[in-house]
């Protein structure tokens, strides 16, 4: 569990008063929602607004531009508690957004977007994905064309986290179209209010994370402010996407972790209270080994993500490490997630047993956010 911080003052005990909060707020508003979001395939609009109002938006973006002031372990803490509750909802794409902004943005874009972002009153999405285009990310085909005072943005996107509800979109966009080069692509902002162009599509079904919004977008000439172009210069998207997707994936991980140590926990009382040939089934060897092999796994991997957590906070983390957290995390999570489902039996696969929402709710995180395989990829470059 992390309890650390950047600042000497801040103590593990105002980190602990957080985390408290937080939890208290998903158990009591959040938790008793799920089964009607999973059913509308999105959260209430005004989720967002209650989010912010107590602090579980932006808590790691400086005070200045409407954050929470803290450090990426305040950060951790929200996607920990979320996870353990169960909740599946985009707040980690909201920071990834701001974190774009806070690092290419200009001061009147940071001013204007990031404290509506952190009350909820805005809600930002990313836009990378394309139907024939995934980790693959110099392979799109949206374009961006520059016209007078304005960027012309051509194509579709899919798999776009808060879709829905999104009023702020950072948009992968080819600068120089028919070109593979990292120099052809940029990041683009689009503010979505009465836009002329633009089109949520369809809200795609899931197996997981069916509280969470995920949608097609379209953009037919869609005219933006040529002042949208995150960091003012055409051609900077590759790098700025590899510069921040660390954060991204640490998030995933965290994410991971947590979920993975909430398997465990459930599955242990789980067996404790279930019955099977005269006794519990916690007394039978074999439940016992699996819980030992799952115990063991999540511990593992609470040591390193919390060391990597550590390492982000100090400014040392690197994209190996990171990538090697999103892939081992997340691989481990749905390890222990189906080992656990195993143990419930034929209740595991009942949609009213939380383990099985958990163990449908781990499968893409091994996806998204780079691809296991990717993130092997990364790793053995660095050999």
């Amino acid at each position: 569990m992390i309890e650390i911080s950047e600042e000497p003052t801040e103590s593990a005990e105002a980190l602990q008063l957080f985390r408290d909060s937080v939890r208290a707020f998903l158990r009591d508003e959040w938790v008793p929602q799920q089964s009607r979001w999973r059913a509308q395939h999105r959260p209430d609009a005004d989720a967002w607004t209650r989010a912010g109002a107590v602090g579980l938006l932006l808590p790691d973006v400086p005070e200045i531009f409407g954050g929470g002031g803290g450090t990426f372990a305040h950060e951790a803490v929200v996607l920990e508690e979320l996870a353990r509750a169960g909740v599946a909802f985009g707040n980690t794409v909201q920071s990834v957004v701001a974190h774009y902004l806070l690092a290419y943005g200009t001061d009147e874009q940071k001013r204007a977007w990031l404290p509506r972002m952190a009350r909820g009153d805005l809600v930002a999405a990313m836009a990378m994905t394309e139907p024939d285009a995934g980790s693959d990310l110099q392979g799109i085909s949206t374009s961006a064309r520059r016209d007078g005072d304005a960027y012309v943005i051509h194509g579709s996107k899919t798999f776009v986290t808060n879709g829905w509800h999104a009023g702020l979109i950072c948009v992968v966009v080819k600068t120089t179209p028919g070109s593979r080069a990292p120099r052809s692509l940029s990041l683009i902002m689009v503010e979505t209010e009465r836009l002329a162009g633009y089109r949520v599509g369809r809200t795609l079904a899931k197996i997981g994370r069916q509280g969470q919004d995920t949608c097609e977008l379209s953009f037919d000439d869609v005219r933006v402010p040529a002042a949208n172009l995150l960091g003012g210069t055409e051609g900077a998207g590759f790098a700025q996407l590899m510069e921040q997707l660390p954060y991204e994936r640490l998030s995933v991980a965290v994410s991971a972790a947590a979920s993975a140590e909430e398997a465990v926990a459930s599955t242990i009382q789980y067996t404790k209270e279930r019955s099977a040939f005269g006794k519990p089934l916690f007394e039978l060897q074999n439940t016992r080994f699996v819980l030992a092999q799952c115990h063991s796994d999540a511990q593992v991997g609470r040591a390193f993500v919390d060391r990597c957590v550590q390492r982000f906070v100090e400014g040392r983390l690197d994209p190996m490490e990171a990538a090697m957290a999103k892939y081992w995390l997340t691989d481990c999570e749905h390890r222990v997630a189906d080992a656990c489902l195993q143990l419930h039996g034929g209740y595991g696969y009942m949609d009213e047993y939380p383990i099985a929402h958990r163990w449908a709710d781990s499968r893409v995180q091994r996806i998204y956010s780079g691809a296991n395989e990717l993130m092997k990829e990364i790793i053995a470059w660095s050999l």
